[in-house]
């Protein structure tokens, strides 16, 4: 067995949260919590890091 070591990445917001409702397709909820079943975390932590990259990398055109 190989030197395979577990590594944990810091979260990139920490500090105070706010809950929000948000209305989703069922077919979508179901791909997500697909990829949740599939890597272990959480449907909220596969939506955290699905907005966190969205925000990251999203493009906003001013007319």
């Amino acid at each position: 067995m190989g030197n395979t070591k577990l590594v944990i990445e810091p979260h990139k917001y920490i500090g105070e949260t706010s809950v929000i409702s948000m209305r989703l397709p069922k077919a979508m909820l179901a791909e997500i919590d697909k990829v949740a079943a599939e890597t272990g975390r959480t449907r909220n932590e596969i939506l955290m890091l699905s907005l966190e990259y969205a925000l990251e990398n999203m493009q906003v055109n001013k007319k």
